[in-house]
Protein backbone atom coordinates (compact mmCIF):
# COMPACT_ATOMS: atom_id res chain seq x y z
CA UNK A 1 0.00 0.00 0.00
CA UNK A 2 2.55 2.31 -0.76
CA UNK A 3 5.58 3.69 0.51
CA UNK A 4 4.15 5.14 3.63
CA UNK A 5 3.51 3.05 6.92
CA UNK A 6 0.78 3.92 9.57
CA UNK A 7 2.67 4.63 13.01
CA UNK A 8 1.66 1.33 14.35
CA UNK A 9 2.53 1.81 18.17
CA UNK A 10 0.42 5.57 17.78
CA UNK A 11 -3.30 4.28 19.11
CA UNK A 12 -4.63 7.87 18.93
CA UNK A 13 -3.92 8.70 15.65
CA UNK A 14 -6.12 6.25 13.68
CA UNK A 15 -9.69 5.59 14.09
CA UNK A 16 -9.13 1.49 14.18
CA UNK A 17 -7.81 1.66 17.94
CA UNK A 18 -10.73 3.81 18.40
CA UNK A 19 -13.29 1.86 17.02
CA UNK A 20 -12.12 -1.57 18.76
CA UNK A 21 -12.41 0.32 22.37
CA UNK A 22 -15.92 0.17 21.88
CA UNK A 23 -16.79 -2.42 19.81
CA UNK A 24 -13.86 -4.63 19.88
CA UNK A 25 -15.43 -7.88 21.41
CA UNK A 26 -18.61 -10.36 20.27
CA UNK A 27 -21.05 -8.89 22.46
CA UNK A 28 -21.27 -5.51 21.44
CA UNK A 29 -21.53 -6.59 17.53
CA UNK A 30 -24.12 -9.08 18.68
CA UNK A 31 -26.61 -6.36 20.79
CA UNK A 32 -25.74 -4.29 17.44
CA UNK A 33 -26.85 -7.11 15.38
CA UNK A 34 -30.30 -6.73 17.68
CA UNK A 35 -30.79 -3.74 17.46
CA UNK A 36 -30.45 -3.32 13.79
CA UNK A 37 -33.01 -6.32 14.37
CA UNK A 38 -35.73 -4.14 16.27
CA UNK A 39 -34.41 -5.73 19.63
CA UNK A 40 -34.83 -2.26 22.32
CA UNK A 41 -35.53 -3.75 25.73
CA UNK A 42 -33.50 -5.39 28.48
CA UNK A 43 -35.52 -8.52 28.52
CA UNK A 44 -35.39 -8.56 25.02
CA UNK A 45 -31.58 -8.63 24.53
CA UNK A 46 -31.10 -11.17 27.32
CA UNK A 47 -34.08 -13.64 25.98
CA UNK A 48 -32.50 -13.33 22.14
CA UNK A 49 -29.08 -13.41 22.76
CA UNK A 50 -28.59 -16.06 25.88
CA UNK A 51 -25.97 -13.80 27.24
CA UNK A 52 -25.54 -12.87 30.93
CA UNK A 53 -27.56 -9.95 32.84
CA UNK A 54 -24.13 -8.56 34.27
CA UNK A 55 -22.56 -8.41 30.55
CA UNK A 56 -25.33 -7.42 28.78
CA UNK A 57 -25.44 -4.20 31.20
CA UNK A 58 -22.39 -3.55 31.20
CA UNK A 59 -22.14 -3.34 26.98
CA UNK A 60 -25.43 -1.75 27.09
CA UNK A 61 -23.82 0.78 29.22
CA UNK A 62 -20.69 0.96 27.19
CA UNK A 63 -22.75 1.65 24.05
CA UNK A 64 -24.61 4.16 25.39
CA UNK A 65 -21.61 5.79 26.96
CA UNK A 66 -19.96 5.85 23.04
CA UNK A 67 -23.28 7.28 21.60
CA UNK A 68 -24.11 4.43 19.79
CA UNK A 69 -27.10 3.07 21.89
CA UNK A 70 -29.53 5.89 23.44
CA UNK A 71 -31.64 5.05 25.98
CA UNK A 72 -35.19 6.46 26.26
CA UNK A 73 -38.36 5.79 28.49
CA UNK A 74 -40.87 3.09 26.68
CA UNK A 75 -43.50 5.06 24.96
CA UNK A 76 -46.24 3.11 26.68
CA UNK A 77 -44.53 2.50 30.34
CA UNK A 78 -42.76 5.18 31.02
CA UNK A 79 -41.21 3.27 33.84
CA UNK A 80 -39.19 1.05 30.94
CA UNK A 81 -36.52 1.79 29.11
CA UNK A 82 -35.65 0.98 25.43
CA UNK A 83 -32.59 1.33 23.75
CA UNK A 84 -32.41 3.00 20.05
CA UNK A 85 -30.11 3.09 17.90
CA UNK A 86 -28.26 6.59 17.45
CA UNK A 87 -27.22 7.93 13.99
CA UNK A 88 -23.82 6.77 15.53
CA UNK A 89 -25.03 3.44 15.62
CA UNK A 90 -26.39 3.12 12.26
CA UNK A 91 -23.08 4.08 10.84
CA UNK A 92 -22.13 1.30 11.70
CA UNK A 93 -24.24 -0.84 10.04
CA UNK A 94 -21.80 -1.04 6.48
CA UNK A 95 -18.90 -2.59 8.81
CA UNK A 96 -21.64 -4.77 10.40
CA UNK A 97 -22.70 -5.90 6.75
CA UNK A 98 -19.06 -5.79 5.48
CA UNK A 99 -17.77 -8.41 8.43
CA UNK A 100 -20.73 -10.66 7.73
CA UNK A 101 -20.44 -11.30 4.36
CA UNK A 102 -16.88 -12.37 5.04
CA UNK A 103 -18.10 -14.77 7.40
CA UNK A 104 -20.53 -16.01 4.98
CA UNK A 105 -17.33 -16.44 2.42
CA UNK A 106 -15.07 -17.91 4.90
CA UNK A 107 -17.39 -20.04 7.04
CA UNK A 108 -16.03 -23.76 7.56
CA UNK A 109 -19.39 -24.45 6.61
CA UNK A 110 -21.40 -23.13 4.36
CA UNK A 111 -24.15 -20.41 5.73
CA UNK A 112 -27.25 -19.87 4.10
CA UNK A 113 -28.99 -17.45 5.79
CA UNK A 114 -32.54 -16.69 5.82
CA UNK A 115 -33.87 -14.54 6.03
CA UNK A 116 -31.70 -12.83 3.50
CA UNK A 117 -30.64 -9.28 3.63
CA UNK A 118 -31.94 -7.39 0.45
CA UNK A 119 -33.00 -3.86 -0.82
CA UNK A 120 -35.91 -2.45 -0.43
CA UNK A 121 -36.63 -1.38 -3.58
CA UNK A 122 -36.12 -4.15 -5.76
CA UNK A 123 -35.98 -7.22 -2.83
CA UNK A 124 -33.23 -8.51 -4.39
CA UNK A 125 -30.25 -9.28 -2.61
CA UNK A 126 -27.45 -6.43 -1.81
CA UNK A 127 -24.23 -6.69 -3.29
CA UNK A 128 -20.56 -7.40 -1.70
CA UNK A 129 -19.75 -3.73 0.89
CA UNK A 130 -17.08 -2.40 -1.41
CA UNK A 131 -13.84 0.34 -0.75
CA UNK A 132 -15.41 3.43 -3.49
CA UNK A 133 -13.12 6.19 -4.70
CA UNK A 134 -14.33 9.68 -4.29
CA UNK A 135 -15.22 8.99 -7.66
CA UNK A 136 -17.21 6.00 -7.69
CA UNK A 137 -15.01 3.25 -8.34
CA UNK A 138 -14.71 -0.14 -6.85
CA UNK A 139 -11.33 -0.17 -4.69
CA UNK A 140 -9.76 -3.20 -4.07
CA UNK A 141 -5.85 -3.83 -1.85
CA UNK A 142 -4.04 -2.70 -4.59
CA UNK A 143 -5.80 0.81 -5.30
CA UNK A 144 -4.96 1.72 -2.12
CA UNK A 145 -2.34 3.52 -1.14
CA UNK A 146 -0.93 5.76 2.31
CA UNK A 147 0.33 9.46 1.39
CA UNK A 148 1.36 12.29 3.58
CA UNK A 149 -2.05 14.84 4.31
CA UNK A 150 -0.12 17.33 2.56
CA UNK A 151 0.02 15.09 -1.07
CA UNK A 152 -3.71 14.63 -0.96
CA UNK A 153 -4.63 14.82 -4.71
CA UNK A 154 -1.23 14.76 -5.92
CA UNK A 155 -0.48 11.82 -8.37
CA UNK A 156 2.42 9.71 -8.67
CA UNK A 157 3.09 11.25 -11.89
CA UNK A 158 3.13 15.04 -10.23
CA UNK A 159 -0.13 16.24 -11.72
CA UNK A 160 -2.86 17.42 -9.21
CA UNK A 161 -6.72 15.48 -9.09
CA UNK A 162 -9.30 17.01 -8.06
CA UNK A 163 -12.33 15.65 -6.47
CA UNK A 164 -14.93 14.37 -9.14
CA UNK A 165 -17.67 15.49 -6.73
CA UNK A 166 -19.02 13.44 -3.48
CA UNK A 167 -21.14 10.09 -3.76
CA UNK A 168 -24.10 11.06 -1.34
CA UNK A 169 -26.12 9.06 0.85
CA UNK A 170 -28.76 8.94 -1.85
CA UNK A 171 -27.00 8.60 -5.36
CA UNK A 172 -26.98 5.42 -7.15
CA UNK A 173 -23.20 4.20 -8.45
CA UNK A 174 -23.69 1.79 -10.85
CA UNK A 175 -21.19 -1.07 -9.87
CA UNK A 176 -20.97 -2.82 -13.12
CA UNK A 177 -20.42 -0.17 -15.78
CA UNK A 178 -17.78 1.14 -12.89
CA UNK A 179 -16.54 -2.41 -13.11
CA UNK A 180 -16.28 -1.93 -17.07
CA UNK A 181 -15.00 1.39 -17.44
CA UNK A 182 -11.83 0.41 -14.90
CA UNK A 183 -10.69 -2.71 -17.53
Amino acid sequence: MGEIREPLRELIDCGLPQALEVMGERWAFMILRASFNGLHHFEEFLSELGIARNILSNRLAKLVEHGILRREPCADDRRKIEYRLTEKGFDLLPAMIALRQWGQKYAHEPVLEDPVLVDEQDRLPIGPVSMLSHDGRVLDHQGLNMIRRADIGRRADGTIATLAGEIGDDDVVDLSSVKRAAR
